[in-house]
């Protein structure tokens, strides 16, 4: 057995005395396991730096089995991502959403959106924003995915400003005004009219309403707990959007 592929490192885990099992990220064939040969040597290991897109080939004498992987860089960028710590926790918590997908289970799309949020790690308002997508589209392709298009009771497609937390439906500001207090906030830029965020509380509320469905519908159910770097993210990303804000005010006076 033997395929190519482009993929992401999202970890890597000692295998005896010169080797390690390298977890990628495909485009094509989803999370995938292969020991790296040598992959403890000076060469490689500034490639099998988590964030990091490489060429792989796969060999194994069976497809169940554990295979090798050859792999060659194709983009370094594991350096930069050290820089902050936004981009840091990221990586992290990106590596763990994915885990929770079935290995060698294909989601190009995630690949994709992978891809880009790792060249938007400088930047703390968009990284917050593609995060907490990337988040919804693995709880869509787990089979919870919200329904943000309309509201649940009238149908109505503006002035979404609720998500139901029994259904994932949004919910419109008139039909959810008698239920405020149960209902889950929805931020401006995850409405159908798809204005930008642009302050603290609307991408907390984010990280709140996708976390919610995270918790009860993925981690609760399998006996899991969120993954720590998640809690270093939100912080991290916060406190990136807050000092911006500071500075522009600064600025503007």
């Amino acid at each position: 057995m033997q395929w190519q592929d482009e993929g992401i490192v999202i970890g890597v885990r000692r295998h005896g005395e010169t080797s390690v099992v390298a977890e990628l990220m495909t485009r094509e064939r989803g999370r995938h396991m292969g020991l790296v040969r040598g992959g403890r040597s000076r060469t490689m290991q500034p490639v099998l730096q988590p964030g990091n897109r490489v060429d792989a080939v796969w060999r194994a004498r069976l497809d169940e089995h554990l295979g090798d992987f050859k792999l060659e860089p194709i983009h370094l960028r594991a350096a930069r991502l050290m820089e902050s710590a936004t981009a840091v926790y990221g990586v992290q918590a990106m590596g763990a959403l994915l885990r929770l997908l079935p290995e060698r289970d294909p989601h190009p799309h995630l690949y994709e959106a992978l891809d880009v949020i790792l060249d938007h790690m400088d930047d703390p308002v968009g990284a917050g924003e593609l995060f907490v997508r990337f988040e919804l589209a693995v709880l869509n392709d787990l089979g919870f995915g919200l329904d943000l298009s309309e509201c649940a009771a009238t149908g109505e497609r503006q002035d979404l400003i609720y998500v139901s937390p029994k259904s994932g439906r949004a919910v419109s500001r008139d039909a959810g005004a008698a239920y405020a207090d149960r209902l889950l906030t929805l931020p401006p830029f995850l409405r159908p009219e798809g204005s930008r965020s642009n302050d603290p509380d609307s991408l907390l509320a984010a990280f709140r309403l996708s976390g919610f469905f995270l918790h009860r519908h993925v981690y609760e159910p399998r006996g899991l707990q969120q993954n720590t770097a998640r809690d270093g993210f939100v912080q991290a990303a916060l406190k990136a959007l807050v000092r911006l804000e500071d500075k522009s005010s600064e600025t503007g006076a």
